[in-house]
Protein backbone atom coordinates (compact mmCIF):
# COMPACT_ATOMS: atom_id res chain seq x y z
CA UNK A 1 0.00 0.00 0.00
CA UNK A 2 1.51 3.45 -0.90
CA UNK A 3 0.84 6.38 1.29
CA UNK A 4 -2.51 8.26 0.57
CA UNK A 5 -0.27 11.58 -0.29
CA UNK A 6 1.84 9.61 -2.63
CA UNK A 7 -1.16 8.10 -4.25
CA UNK A 8 -2.88 11.26 -5.13
CA UNK A 9 0.91 12.35 -6.28
CA UNK A 10 0.61 9.32 -8.69
CA UNK A 11 -2.95 9.71 -9.68
CA UNK A 12 -2.22 13.72 -10.33
CA UNK A 13 0.77 13.45 -12.19
CA UNK A 14 -0.52 10.84 -14.56
CA UNK A 15 -3.57 13.46 -16.05
CA UNK A 16 -1.17 15.93 -16.07
CA UNK A 17 -1.02 17.86 -19.75
CA UNK A 18 2.19 19.33 -20.59
CA UNK A 19 1.51 23.30 -20.48
CA UNK A 20 2.81 26.37 -18.95
CA UNK A 21 2.07 25.50 -15.65
CA UNK A 22 3.39 21.52 -15.77
CA UNK A 23 6.27 21.90 -17.73
CA UNK A 24 9.95 20.93 -16.24
CA UNK A 25 12.10 23.38 -17.35
CA UNK A 26 10.97 27.26 -17.10
CA UNK A 27 11.96 27.74 -20.61
CA UNK A 28 8.66 26.14 -21.50
CA UNK A 29 6.70 27.05 -18.78
CA UNK A 30 7.04 30.04 -16.67
CA UNK A 31 8.91 32.09 -19.48
CA UNK A 32 6.82 30.15 -22.60
CA UNK A 33 6.44 34.47 -23.45
CA UNK A 34 9.67 35.48 -23.53
CA UNK A 35 11.24 32.14 -25.44
CA UNK A 36 8.28 31.37 -28.21
CA UNK A 37 10.11 32.93 -30.70
CA UNK A 38 12.48 30.24 -30.92
CA UNK A 39 10.09 27.33 -31.18
CA UNK A 40 9.94 27.77 -34.92
CA UNK A 41 13.74 26.91 -35.05
CA UNK A 42 14.45 24.73 -31.69
CA UNK A 43 11.27 22.50 -31.20
CA UNK A 44 10.60 18.98 -32.04
CA UNK A 45 8.32 20.35 -34.94
CA UNK A 46 11.13 23.17 -36.13
CA UNK A 47 13.56 20.35 -36.14
CA UNK A 48 10.98 17.89 -38.16
CA UNK A 49 10.35 21.08 -40.69
CA UNK A 50 14.08 21.86 -41.03
CA UNK A 51 14.64 17.85 -41.88
CA UNK A 52 12.01 18.14 -44.35
CA UNK A 53 13.37 21.18 -46.15
CA UNK A 54 16.53 19.71 -46.14
CA UNK A 55 15.25 16.21 -47.69
CA UNK A 56 12.97 18.24 -50.29
CA UNK A 57 15.41 20.58 -51.55
CA UNK A 58 18.38 17.74 -52.16
CA UNK A 59 15.52 15.87 -54.05
CA UNK A 60 14.98 18.81 -55.70
CA UNK A 61 18.43 19.66 -56.92
CA UNK A 62 18.88 15.82 -57.75
CA UNK A 63 16.22 16.52 -60.25
CA UNK A 64 18.75 19.47 -61.22
CA UNK A 65 21.68 17.39 -61.91
CA UNK A 66 19.59 15.79 -63.78
CA UNK A 67 20.20 12.35 -62.98
CA UNK A 68 18.08 10.07 -65.81
CA UNK A 69 15.72 8.34 -63.76
CA UNK A 70 14.20 12.09 -63.29
CA UNK A 71 14.48 13.55 -66.35
CA UNK A 72 10.94 13.53 -66.65
CA UNK A 73 10.10 15.44 -63.28
CA UNK A 74 7.45 17.68 -63.93
CA UNK A 75 9.37 20.77 -62.15
CA UNK A 76 5.99 22.59 -61.72
CA UNK A 77 6.19 20.27 -58.70
CA UNK A 78 9.00 22.04 -57.06
CA UNK A 79 6.17 24.19 -55.34
CA UNK A 80 4.00 21.70 -54.30
CA UNK A 81 6.96 20.20 -52.50
CA UNK A 82 8.67 23.33 -51.28
CA UNK A 83 4.94 23.80 -49.59
CA UNK A 84 5.87 20.93 -47.64
CA UNK A 85 7.95 22.31 -45.43
CA UNK A 86 6.74 25.89 -46.20
CA UNK A 87 3.62 25.10 -44.93
CA UNK A 88 4.47 22.24 -42.27
CA UNK A 89 1.85 22.09 -39.76
CA UNK A 90 1.65 20.48 -36.06
CA UNK A 91 -0.72 17.64 -37.95
CA UNK A 92 2.32 17.03 -40.13
CA UNK A 93 4.39 16.87 -37.30
CA UNK A 94 2.22 14.24 -35.27
CA UNK A 95 2.33 12.13 -38.94
CA UNK A 96 6.11 12.22 -38.89
CA UNK A 97 5.67 11.01 -35.03
CA UNK A 98 3.37 8.03 -36.20
CA UNK A 99 5.84 6.93 -38.61
CA UNK A 100 8.58 6.93 -36.19
CA UNK A 101 6.44 5.03 -33.38
CA UNK A 102 6.89 2.03 -36.18
CA UNK A 103 10.48 2.90 -37.41
CA UNK A 104 11.68 3.67 -34.11
CA UNK A 105 13.73 6.43 -36.37
CA UNK A 106 13.08 10.10 -36.40
CA UNK A 107 15.02 10.66 -39.51
CA UNK A 108 13.27 7.82 -41.67
CA UNK A 109 9.55 8.41 -40.26
CA UNK A 110 10.50 12.27 -42.48
CA UNK A 111 11.36 10.23 -45.31
CA UNK A 112 8.32 8.01 -45.23
CA UNK A 113 6.30 11.31 -44.57
CA UNK A 114 7.87 12.89 -47.89
CA UNK A 115 7.34 10.01 -49.73
CA UNK A 116 4.09 9.59 -48.42
CA UNK A 117 2.86 13.31 -49.33
CA UNK A 118 4.84 12.77 -52.57
CA UNK A 119 2.52 9.54 -53.94
CA UNK A 120 -0.84 12.33 -53.32
CA UNK A 121 1.11 14.36 -55.40
CA UNK A 122 1.46 11.83 -58.04
CA UNK A 123 5.02 11.62 -57.94
CA UNK A 124 5.31 7.98 -56.14
CA UNK A 125 7.52 6.71 -59.37
CA UNK A 126 10.10 9.49 -58.70
CA UNK A 127 9.49 8.98 -54.46
CA UNK A 128 12.84 6.96 -54.20
CA UNK A 129 14.98 9.50 -54.42
CA UNK A 130 14.06 10.88 -51.23
CA UNK A 131 16.84 10.35 -49.11
CA UNK A 132 19.28 8.99 -51.60
CA UNK A 133 22.21 7.50 -50.49
CA UNK A 134 21.89 9.95 -47.83
CA UNK A 135 22.78 8.88 -43.90
CA UNK A 136 20.71 10.99 -41.44
CA UNK A 137 23.71 12.80 -40.32
CA UNK A 138 23.51 14.34 -43.63
CA UNK A 139 20.27 15.81 -42.95
CA UNK A 140 20.64 16.19 -39.32
CA UNK A 141 24.06 18.10 -39.90
CA UNK A 142 22.45 20.63 -42.49
CA UNK A 143 18.68 20.92 -40.88
CA UNK A 144 20.52 21.76 -37.26
CA UNK A 145 23.38 24.23 -37.92
CA UNK A 146 20.56 26.20 -40.59
CA UNK A 147 18.37 26.34 -38.17
CA UNK A 148 20.86 27.72 -35.34
CA UNK A 149 21.94 30.44 -38.79
CA UNK A 150 18.81 31.62 -39.06
CA UNK A 151 17.81 31.93 -35.47
CA UNK A 152 21.23 33.53 -34.92
CA UNK A 153 20.71 36.27 -37.84
CA UNK A 154 16.37 36.39 -37.34
CA UNK A 155 16.30 36.46 -33.86
CA UNK A 156 19.40 36.61 -31.83
CA UNK A 157 21.54 39.12 -33.17
CA UNK A 158 18.16 41.66 -33.34
CA UNK A 159 18.16 41.25 -29.99
CA UNK A 160 21.59 41.48 -29.10
CA UNK A 161 21.60 44.87 -31.50
CA UNK A 162 18.41 46.50 -29.80
CA UNK A 163 19.92 45.99 -26.04
CA UNK A 164 23.36 47.71 -27.46
CA UNK A 165 20.89 50.69 -28.80
CA UNK A 166 19.78 50.76 -25.07
CA UNK A 167 22.83 51.02 -23.71
CA UNK A 168 24.27 53.64 -26.40
CA UNK A 169 21.77 56.16 -25.65
CA UNK A 170 22.40 55.42 -22.33
CA UNK A 171 26.27 56.43 -22.36
CA UNK A 172 25.41 58.97 -24.57
CA UNK A 173 23.06 60.39 -21.81
CA UNK A 174 25.11 59.93 -19.29
CA UNK A 175 28.50 61.31 -20.82
CA UNK A 176 29.48 63.95 -19.26
CA UNK A 177 27.97 62.57 -15.53
CA UNK A 178 31.16 62.62 -13.67
CA UNK A 179 31.48 59.10 -11.47
CA UNK A 180 33.81 58.19 -8.36
CA UNK A 181 36.04 54.86 -9.96
CA UNK A 182 36.23 52.34 -7.78
CA UNK A 183 39.69 50.11 -8.69
CA UNK A 184 40.24 47.17 -6.06
CA UNK A 185 37.07 48.36 -4.30
CA UNK A 186 38.73 51.95 -3.13
CA UNK A 187 37.90 55.45 -4.64
CA UNK A 188 40.04 56.11 -7.80
CA UNK A 189 40.51 58.55 -10.32
CA UNK A 190 37.19 59.69 -11.49
CA UNK A 191 35.22 58.54 -14.97
CA UNK A 192 31.93 59.73 -16.49
CA UNK A 193 29.13 57.66 -15.88
CA UNK A 194 28.52 57.54 -19.83
CA UNK A 195 32.31 56.42 -20.50
CA UNK A 196 31.52 53.15 -18.25
CA UNK A 197 28.78 52.33 -20.32
CA UNK A 198 30.63 52.89 -23.28
CA UNK A 199 33.10 50.44 -22.15
CA UNK A 200 30.08 47.53 -22.76
CA UNK A 201 28.99 49.28 -25.54
CA UNK A 202 32.73 48.86 -27.34
CA UNK A 203 33.03 45.34 -25.76
CA UNK A 204 29.56 44.01 -27.56
CA UNK A 205 30.29 45.32 -30.40
CA UNK A 206 33.74 43.40 -31.02
CA UNK A 207 31.78 40.08 -29.83
CA UNK A 208 28.77 41.04 -32.18
CA UNK A 209 31.42 41.32 -35.25
CA UNK A 210 32.95 37.65 -34.53
CA UNK A 211 28.83 36.38 -34.21
CA UNK A 212 28.24 37.82 -37.51
CA UNK A 213 31.74 36.21 -39.08
CA UNK A 214 30.77 32.92 -37.12
CA UNK A 215 30.67 30.39 -39.84
CA UNK A 216 27.67 27.24 -39.73
CA UNK A 217 29.13 23.92 -40.86
CA UNK A 218 27.45 21.09 -42.02
CA UNK A 219 28.39 17.52 -42.92
CA UNK A 220 27.17 16.14 -46.27
CA UNK A 221 28.97 13.06 -47.85
CA UNK A 222 27.10 9.55 -47.05
CA UNK A 223 27.15 6.70 -44.52
CA UNK A 224 31.34 8.01 -43.60
CA UNK A 225 31.95 10.94 -45.54
CA UNK A 226 32.82 10.41 -49.14
CA UNK A 227 29.86 9.55 -51.00
CA UNK A 228 30.32 6.03 -51.16
CA UNK A 229 26.82 4.89 -52.26
CA UNK A 230 26.55 8.06 -54.85
CA UNK A 231 29.71 7.25 -56.56
CA UNK A 232 28.70 3.28 -57.08
CA UNK A 233 25.27 4.22 -58.37
CA UNK A 234 26.43 7.18 -60.30
CA UNK A 235 30.68 7.37 -60.82
CA UNK A 236 30.97 9.97 -63.72
CA UNK A 237 29.05 12.75 -61.64
CA UNK A 238 31.32 14.95 -59.51
CA UNK A 239 29.50 14.45 -55.87
CA UNK A 240 31.60 16.56 -54.32
CA UNK A 241 31.08 19.36 -56.28
CA UNK A 242 27.39 18.62 -55.89
CA UNK A 243 27.26 18.40 -52.16
CA UNK A 244 29.54 21.48 -52.05
CA UNK A 245 26.48 23.45 -54.23
CA UNK A 246 23.64 22.24 -52.48
CA UNK A 247 25.06 23.13 -49.07
CA UNK A 248 26.56 26.07 -49.69
CA UNK A 249 24.52 27.13 -52.83
CA UNK A 250 21.47 26.08 -51.82
CA UNK A 251 21.37 26.08 -48.40
CA UNK A 252 23.74 28.99 -47.51
CA UNK A 253 25.83 26.92 -45.28
CA UNK A 254 29.58 25.79 -45.13
CA UNK A 255 30.25 22.29 -46.48
CA UNK A 256 32.77 20.60 -44.33
CA UNK A 257 34.98 18.89 -46.90
CA UNK A 258 36.54 15.62 -44.89
CA UNK A 259 34.42 14.33 -42.43
CA UNK A 260 33.31 10.85 -40.46
CA UNK A 261 29.77 10.22 -40.22
CA UNK A 262 29.17 13.56 -38.41
CA UNK A 263 30.42 17.22 -38.88
CA UNK A 264 33.32 17.82 -36.65
CA UNK A 265 31.31 20.65 -35.34
CA UNK A 266 34.28 23.26 -34.58
CA UNK A 267 32.46 26.05 -36.21
CA UNK A 268 29.60 25.39 -33.77
CA UNK A 269 32.10 25.09 -30.68
CA UNK A 270 33.17 28.84 -32.38
CA UNK A 271 29.89 29.69 -32.06
CA UNK A 272 29.42 28.77 -28.64
CA UNK A 273 32.19 30.19 -27.40
CA UNK A 274 31.32 33.79 -28.70
CA UNK A 275 27.83 33.57 -27.43
CA UNK A 276 29.79 32.94 -23.92
CA UNK A 277 31.86 35.67 -24.27
CA UNK A 278 29.26 37.82 -25.29
CA UNK A 279 27.16 36.67 -22.07
CA UNK A 280 30.14 37.19 -19.62
CA UNK A 281 30.28 40.69 -20.80
CA UNK A 282 26.68 41.13 -20.32
CA UNK A 283 26.74 39.26 -16.72
CA UNK A 284 29.66 41.89 -16.20
CA UNK A 285 27.60 44.89 -17.53
CA UNK A 286 24.36 43.35 -14.85
CA UNK A 287 26.58 43.30 -11.28
CA UNK A 288 28.10 46.46 -12.07
CA UNK A 289 24.59 48.20 -12.59
CA UNK A 290 23.39 45.86 -9.30
CA UNK A 291 26.58 47.56 -7.51
CA UNK A 292 25.70 50.43 -8.90
CA UNK A 293 22.18 50.59 -7.28
CA UNK A 294 23.14 49.59 -4.17
CA UNK A 295 25.66 51.91 -3.89
CA UNK A 296 22.63 54.54 -4.50
CA UNK A 297 23.82 56.18 -7.63
CA UNK A 298 20.33 55.08 -9.04
CA UNK A 299 17.20 54.74 -8.24
CA UNK A 300 14.73 52.23 -9.87
CA UNK A 301 11.56 53.04 -11.79
CA UNK A 302 8.18 51.51 -9.50
CA UNK A 303 5.67 50.05 -11.41
CA UNK A 304 2.15 50.32 -9.58
CA UNK A 305 1.12 46.88 -7.89
CA UNK A 306 4.45 45.52 -7.94
CA UNK A 307 6.07 44.10 -4.89
CA UNK A 308 9.27 44.28 -3.89
CA UNK A 309 9.76 42.00 -0.80
CA UNK A 310 7.01 39.73 0.76
CA UNK A 311 8.29 41.27 4.00
CA UNK A 312 10.01 44.70 3.89
CA UNK A 313 7.24 47.11 1.86
CA UNK A 314 10.28 49.74 1.92
CA UNK A 315 12.32 47.44 -1.26
CA UNK A 316 12.56 48.01 -4.53
CA UNK A 317 14.81 44.91 -5.44
CA UNK A 318 17.30 45.17 -8.65
CA UNK A 319 15.89 41.27 -10.12
CA UNK A 320 15.97 42.05 -13.63
CA UNK A 321 20.02 42.26 -13.25
CA UNK A 322 19.57 39.06 -10.90
CA UNK A 323 17.86 37.29 -13.48
CA UNK A 324 19.52 38.34 -16.27
CA UNK A 325 22.82 37.43 -15.14
CA UNK A 326 21.61 33.93 -13.37
CA UNK A 327 19.84 33.12 -16.74
CA UNK A 328 23.35 34.11 -19.01
CA UNK A 329 24.93 31.70 -16.19
CA UNK A 330 22.50 28.70 -17.51
CA UNK A 331 23.17 29.68 -21.08
CA UNK A 332 27.23 29.95 -20.35
CA UNK A 333 26.93 26.45 -18.67
CA UNK A 334 25.43 24.76 -21.19
CA UNK A 335 27.20 26.32 -24.39
CA UNK A 336 30.82 25.05 -22.23
CA UNK A 337 29.53 21.75 -22.84
CA UNK A 338 28.71 21.90 -26.35
CA UNK A 339 32.21 23.37 -26.92
CA UNK A 340 33.90 20.74 -25.13
CA UNK A 341 31.69 17.39 -25.73
CA UNK A 342 30.35 18.11 -29.64
CA UNK A 343 33.67 17.89 -31.56
CA UNK A 344 34.51 14.27 -29.86
CA UNK A 345 33.32 11.21 -30.90
CA UNK A 346 34.16 8.10 -31.08
CA UNK A 347 36.28 6.80 -34.25
CA UNK A 348 34.18 7.47 -37.41
CA UNK A 349 31.00 8.65 -34.65
CA UNK A 350 28.91 8.11 -31.61
CA UNK A 351 25.48 9.02 -30.54
CA UNK A 352 26.33 11.34 -27.61
CA UNK A 353 26.67 14.39 -30.27
CA UNK A 354 22.62 13.71 -31.13
CA UNK A 355 21.00 13.76 -27.43
CA UNK A 356 22.98 16.92 -26.98
CA UNK A 357 22.46 19.05 -29.72
CA UNK A 358 19.13 18.82 -29.20
CA UNK A 359 19.65 20.97 -26.46
CA UNK A 360 20.94 23.72 -28.46
CA UNK A 361 17.74 26.22 -28.25
CA UNK A 362 18.04 26.16 -24.54
CA UNK A 363 21.00 28.63 -24.07
CA UNK A 364 19.30 30.69 -26.50
CA UNK A 365 15.85 30.70 -24.41
CA UNK A 366 18.04 31.44 -21.51
CA UNK A 367 19.65 34.14 -23.70
CA UNK A 368 16.37 35.29 -24.63
CA UNK A 369 15.17 35.29 -20.84
CA UNK A 370 18.08 37.58 -19.65
CA UNK A 371 18.26 39.96 -23.22
CA UNK A 372 14.90 40.68 -21.69
CA UNK A 373 15.66 40.94 -17.73
CA UNK A 374 18.68 43.38 -19.14
CA UNK A 375 16.60 45.48 -21.01
CA UNK A 376 13.79 45.60 -18.11
CA UNK A 377 16.48 46.72 -15.76
CA UNK A 378 18.53 48.81 -17.81
CA UNK A 379 15.03 50.77 -18.54
CA UNK A 380 14.02 51.10 -14.76
CA UNK A 381 17.08 53.03 -14.04
CA UNK A 382 17.03 56.79 -12.53
CA UNK A 383 19.79 58.39 -12.09
CA UNK A 384 20.63 59.98 -8.68
CA UNK A 385 23.21 62.77 -9.34
CA UNK A 386 23.53 63.73 -5.88
CA UNK A 387 24.65 60.38 -4.35
CA UNK A 388 27.33 60.40 -7.24
CA UNK A 389 28.49 64.37 -6.42
CA UNK A 390 28.29 63.43 -2.92
CA UNK A 391 30.62 60.37 -3.37
CA UNK A 392 32.73 62.59 -5.29
CA UNK A 393 33.58 65.92 -3.41
CA UNK A 394 33.84 63.15 -0.16
CA UNK A 395 36.69 61.76 -2.21
CA UNK A 396 39.22 64.81 -3.25
CA UNK A 397 42.24 62.66 -2.31
CA UNK A 398 41.39 61.31 -6.16
CA UNK A 399 43.44 64.72 -7.73
CA UNK A 400 46.44 63.61 -6.13
CA UNK A 401 46.93 61.93 -9.31
CA UNK A 402 46.71 65.04 -11.29
CA UNK A 403 48.58 67.13 -8.88
CA UNK A 404 51.58 65.06 -9.14
CA UNK A 405 51.64 64.71 -12.55
CA UNK A 406 51.87 68.39 -12.82
CA UNK A 407 54.21 68.86 -10.40
CA UNK A 408 56.46 66.15 -11.74
CA UNK A 409 56.12 68.29 -15.31
CA UNK A 410 58.05 71.46 -13.28
CA UNK A 411 60.45 68.97 -11.91
CA UNK A 412 59.19 69.84 -8.39
CA UNK A 413 61.46 66.93 -6.29
CA UNK A 414 59.47 64.13 -5.03
CA UNK A 415 55.63 64.74 -6.00
CA UNK A 416 54.60 61.03 -5.63
CA UNK A 417 56.02 60.90 -2.19
CA UNK A 418 54.51 64.30 -0.93
CA UNK A 419 50.95 63.39 -2.49
CA UNK A 420 51.32 60.21 -0.35
CA UNK A 421 52.23 61.84 2.75
CA UNK A 422 48.98 64.39 2.37
CA UNK A 423 46.58 61.73 1.63
CA UNK A 424 47.85 58.73 3.58
CA UNK A 425 48.45 61.01 6.76
CA UNK A 426 45.71 63.48 6.82
CA UNK A 427 42.31 62.29 8.67
CA UNK A 428 40.41 64.33 6.49
CA UNK A 429 41.47 65.60 2.61
CA UNK A 430 39.14 67.64 1.40
CA UNK A 431 39.08 70.75 -0.96
CA UNK A 432 40.14 72.88 1.61
CA UNK A 433 43.56 70.57 2.65
CA UNK A 434 44.01 70.41 -0.74
CA UNK A 435 44.37 74.09 -1.22
CA UNK A 436 46.31 74.29 1.58
CA UNK A 437 48.83 72.10 0.53
CA UNK A 438 49.01 73.51 -3.08
CA UNK A 439 49.89 76.70 -1.12
CA UNK A 440 52.91 75.76 0.85
CA UNK A 441 54.42 74.24 -2.16
CA UNK A 442 57.25 75.71 -3.90
CA UNK A 443 56.18 76.07 -7.67
CA UNK A 444 55.06 79.37 -9.11
CA UNK A 445 51.56 81.03 -9.00
CA UNK A 446 50.45 79.93 -12.04
CA UNK A 447 50.99 76.01 -11.29
CA UNK A 448 49.57 76.81 -8.08
CA UNK A 449 46.60 78.50 -9.82
CA UNK A 450 46.60 75.52 -12.52
CA UNK A 451 46.69 73.20 -9.54
CA UNK A 452 44.03 74.84 -7.29
CA UNK A 453 41.62 74.12 -10.67
CA UNK A 454 41.74 70.37 -10.48
CA UNK A 455 38.21 68.96 -8.74
CA UNK A 456 36.98 65.70 -8.49
CA UNK A 457 33.71 66.25 -10.66
CA UNK A 458 36.19 67.89 -13.33
CA UNK A 459 39.14 65.87 -13.78
CA UNK A 460 37.76 63.17 -16.09
CA UNK A 461 40.24 63.22 -19.13
CA UNK A 462 39.18 62.08 -22.30
CA UNK A 463 35.87 60.06 -20.88
CA UNK A 464 33.23 62.14 -22.78
CA UNK A 465 35.32 62.35 -26.30
CA UNK A 466 35.47 58.63 -25.72
CA UNK A 467 31.72 57.84 -26.04
CA UNK A 468 31.67 60.28 -28.86
CA UNK A 469 33.98 57.57 -30.53
CA UNK A 470 30.79 54.79 -30.66
CA UNK A 471 29.08 54.57 -33.87
CA UNK A 472 25.38 54.44 -34.08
Amino acid sequence: MCAPFKCIFALETSQMQLNQLTAISPVDGRYRSRTSSLAPYFSEWGLMRYRVRVEVEYFLQLTEVPLPQLAGFNRDQASNLRGLYEDFTEADAQRIKEFERTTNHDVKAVEYFIKEKMEALGLADVSEFVHFGLTSQDVNNTAIPLSIKEATEHNLIPALTNLRQTMLGQAREWKEIPLLARTHGQPASPVTLGKEWAVYVNRLDVQLEELKRCQYAAKFGGATGQFNAHIVAYPNLDWSAFGNDFVQGRLGLKRSQITTQIEHYDHLAAWCDCLRRIHTILIDLSRDAWTYISMDYFKQKIKAGEVGSSAMPHKVNPIDFENAEGNFGVANALLQHFSEKLPISRLQRDLTDSTVLRNIGVPLAHNAIALGSLQKGLGKLLLNESKLEADLEANWAIVAEGIQTILRREGFPKPYEALKDLTRQNSVVNAKSIAEFIEGLSVGDGVKSELKALTPWGYTGSAAALVDTLKD
